[in-house]
């Protein structure tokens, strides 16, 4: 079963310094990399344009692997404080620099590019690879190895091939119900107004074949109140509480993902 989640653009409305929302953003992302999520949603919900972009840009920055990120990323100022940030070290991170190491059979990420008017693809080792496939120069692709040292020669692959979690994917939405509506799958809406999950309902999930969407509300909406009166309109969804007698006033997003990831992963993983 695959997952993915939705969060808002909202989400840092109450970090005011960019570097406590850049902090934030780590702690979402590691949470999604611990569960292996697919795909990490970023839809629009309120006055907070500017934000959803920092979200999706530190995410992406935060899921390509660091031998990549020079080629991938500009210096700008959403970048300021990536210091902070803490690495995922998921599978596609973690890889030899060494090219006495690879072997036929290896995936990797890399970046297409030309030199003298000829691809390669930069995998993070002491040279480059030629690469004779379509993708563009400045792309990312995942690659795998037809040949190991000394020939190194590549093929060009999709991600879900790699048998080990190889990151989540980020994408952006305009708002939550366009995203609901097009879901093929079974949603999740996380809601204190929601049951009390149990372990019957998540059995309905992670016994299926269907993907999952795991959807999160604002720290002053929740999921209901954004969509408003359209909810009767969501197909396959249902509203479900992770947190049941909750002391605090409210949970916080990085809580409540991390809380209710590891139920339904619990859940899966028996």
């Amino acid at each position: 079963m695959k997952i993915s989640v939705a969060i808002p653009t909202s989400s840092l409305q109450d970090e005011s310094l960019k570097i406590d929302k850049t902090r934030k953003i780590s702690v979402l992302a590691r949470a999604c990399a611990i569960f292996k999520i697919d795909t990490i949603y970023v839809y629009q919900e309120g006055n907070n344009g500017s934000d959803g972009n920092f979200i999706s840009m530190i995410l992406k920055y935060l899921e390509t692997p660091q031998f990549l990120r020079r080629r991938l990323f500009q210096k700008v100022n959403d970048l300021k404080f990536a210091g902070v940030l803490q690495p995922l070290k998921i599978p596609s991170h973690i890889t030899p620099t060494n090219a006495k190491k690879i072997a036929a059979g290896d995936i990797r990420e890399g970046v297409v590019v030309t030199v003298k008017g000829k691809k390669f693809v930069d995998v993070g080792i002491n040279q480059l690879i030629q690469f004779y496939g379509k993708t563009p120069t400045g792309k990312r692709i995942t690659i795998q190895f037809k040949e190991g040292y000394p020939r190194l020669s590549v093929k060009e692959i999709e991600k879900k091939e790699s048998k080990t979690y190889w990151g989540y994917d980020v994408k952006e939405r305009s708002n939550l119900f366009s995203l609901l509506s097009e879901w093929k799958g079974n949603v999740i809406i996380t809601s204190r107004k929601g049951k009390t999950v149990t372990k019957e309902q998540l059995e309905k999930y992670t016994k299926s074949d269907e993907s999952l969407l795991v959807v999160f509300g604002s720290p002053e909406k929740g999921v209901h109140e954004i969509i408003g009166g359209r909810m009767n309109k969501v197909q396959n969804a249902r509203s479900l509480n992770f947190f049941p007698n909750q002391a605090t006033e409210t949970v916080r997003l990085e809580e409540a993902l991390l809380g209710t990831l590891a139920i339904i992963n619990a859940q899966n993983n028996p």
